[in-house]
């Protein structure tokens, strides 16, 4: 009956709510609650030549800009992995690593991934504690990064 894989990505829009994300080599398919702010910008260059017979300026591409990405998932016993590497940072000094959110079917297939290049923890909150609540602890982790690639599959 032909390829159901392609033809299904085709029909129906991918559905959100199965993915996981690898940390380097060290810690793969990490599962986080949420994970937002993967965007870019281009900046805008307004520009007039001197000579132009119109009163407006034409905009061109200026340098590209990316949103930080933030991650939340829940806290677990024995579990610093985060808050270690948030320690290393000391004066322009941290390890970067290659992060790559992927976006799975129902089989556990890949069918996009999003690979933040020389990405770093800018920022780690802690959950907020109630002793009338009865939510799950969670943290979140802000990741600055330099550039972000996007693929289908893997």
């Amino acid at each position: 009956m032909g390829d159901d894989k392609n033809k299904q990505g085709e029909t129906w829009p991918l559905p959100k709510f199965r993915f996981e994300v690898d940390f380097g080599t060290e810690f793969k398919g990490v599962a986080f609650q949420e994970v937002s702010g993967m965007d870019v910008e281009n900046q805008i260059i307004e520009y007039r030549n001197s000579n132009s017979k119109l009163f407006s300026t034409m905009k061109m591409p200026g340098i590209v800009k990316y949103g930080n990405v933030t991650m939340k998932r829940g806290i677990f016993v024995n579990d610093n992995t985060f808050w270690d590497w948030h320690k290393q940072i000391t004066m322009n000094t941290i390890k970067r690593q290659t992060v790559v959110i992927k976006l799975l079917d129902e089989k556990g297939d890949v069918t996009m991934q999003w690979e933040l290049s020389n990405a770093w923890p800018t920022k780690i909150t802690s959950t907020d504690l109630k002793s009338d609540g009865n939510e799950v602890a969670i943290d979140t982790l802000e990741i600055a990064h330099e550039q972000i690639t996007i693929k289908t599959g893997e």
